[in-house]
């Protein structure tokens, strides 16, 4: 039978492992990313997978703090800290973040930081091993995407369906009666009763194709991506455009249009959708401003995208329908045609142009006081990035 105590002890005195040869096989992992720091948490090791993976070299590397591979967000938040006080008291400190690389890129990891101790226990510093799960989070993120723009396709179905049964079939209802009632009692009604039904029914008719032309256009962007072509294009003009189209309903109650926009001020949209945005928000400041009061248009540059105004001085909106006007409620939409002849759905179209575009809208608005309606563009084709929710649990362990 072999001893395995003496075979141990053979294979020890023919081979002894030096710093040099453990320092290659550290090295050799490159998709790992292997530092130590010592106890005032100065970095004084750095392996070739932390060269490549946040592009210091060694030289730069050693000497500088142990943040250094941190977002400002985590050194705000105490962050490099925190692990290696959890490290010190637990053993060691797992977790999955975002690093800053020296080029500004940020890459997603599992870390693992645990203490170094030397051979009679005292404390050398911390050993922090890094694994890139960038390629992993944004293959989870993009099927999440995918999930959740499949929901929401789902959901605008629906919503299409719903206001197909609910908001066009009443108004044909009555369009049908008042056309059989013409048709059964034409010779026995006056002139003037004849007038009124057939006002109603042109209006009602009218009113049920503009309803169709949103739900089209709702669709289109929702389910036809082939007709969407975004390019840069001219705000300025653009915003002329509508002006000039809505300028005869403006002046007839003596409303300024009025924009502040610095000329070939460029952003990234599709034409056809950024001109149906400006209009529909447009036209509802006019329709919901008193006369002799003044639209204006503003936009201002923040990073990447470009935050557009559009405020008017009219009676404003109260909380509630502030919390409802981008969102498909059937009951809302029913009671806006009411009173403004389909205004609800236009905004809710609006929203979703933007979405298609990579923007956002919201709206501030006081009760007597008018609103200001804001959305946002891009001013550069976007880079092909997902946004990320920081709460997701990648599993744990190197």
């Amino acid at each position: 039978m072999i001893n395995t105590q003496n075979t141990v002890k053979a294979l020890k005195s023919q081979y002894i492992p030096t710093a040099e040869f453990y320092s290659q096989i550290i090295d050799s992992l490159q998709d790992y990313s292997i530092l130590t720091v010592d106890n005032d948490l100065i970095i004084n090791s750095w392996s070739a997978g932390a060269s490549t993976i946040f592009g210091y070299t060694t030289e730069e590397a050693i000497g500088k703090n142990f943040d250094l591979i941190f977002t400002e967000q985590d050194k705000i938040n105490g962050i490099p800290k925190h692990e290696i006080d959890k490290a010190l008291k637990e053993g060691r400190a797992i977790d999955n973040r975002w690093h800053l690389c020296k080029d500004g890129r940020q890459f997603y990891a599992n870390g693992l930081v645990f203490p170094l101790t030397g051979l009679k226990g005292e404390m050398l510093g911390y050993v922090k091993i890094l694994l890139d799960l960038t390629a992993k989070r944004k293959a989870e993120e993009a099927i999440k995407k995918h999930v959740k723009e499949l929901e929401e396709l789902n959901t605008h179905k629906d919503n299409i369906l719903a206001i197909l049964s609910h908001d066009l079939r009443s108004p044909l209802t009555g369009i049908i009666g008042a056309a059989d009632h013409l048709k059964t009692d034409f010779d026995k009604m006056e002139p003037d009763d004849v007038r009124k039904l057939l006002e109603l029914i042109y209006k009602a008719s009218k009113e049920e194709l503009s309803m169709l032309d949103y739900l089209v256009e709702w669709a289109r962007i929702k389910y036809a991506a082939e007709a969407f072509f975004p390019i840069k294009i001219e705000l300025v003009e653009n915003i002329n455009k509508v002006f000039q189209t809505l300028n005869e309903v403006a002046s007839l109650n003596t409303i300024n249009l009025h924009h502040e926009v610095e000329e070939n001020t460029q952003v990234f949209a599709d034409k056809k959708m950024l001109l149906s945005v400006l209009q529909n928000i447009v036209s509802n400041a006019i329709k919901h401003s008193h006369k002799g009061g003044k639209i204006t248009i503003t936009a201002k540059t923040k990073v990447d995208k470009i935050i557009i105004q559009i405020k008017d001085s009219g009676v404003g909106m109260s909380r509630e329908i502030q919390q409802k006007i981008f969102t498909p409620q059937i009951d809302f939409l029913t009671e806006a045609r009411k009173h403004n002849k389909g205004a609800g759905i236009g905004l809710i179209l609006v929203k979703g142009f933007l979405e298609k575009n990579g923007g956002e809208i919201w709206v501030e608005s006081e009760e007597g006081e008018g609103s200001s309606f804001y959305f946002t563009l891009p001013l550069h084709k976007p880079l092909d990035k997902i946004d990320i929710d920081e709460n997701i649990d990648l599993n744990k362990e190197l």
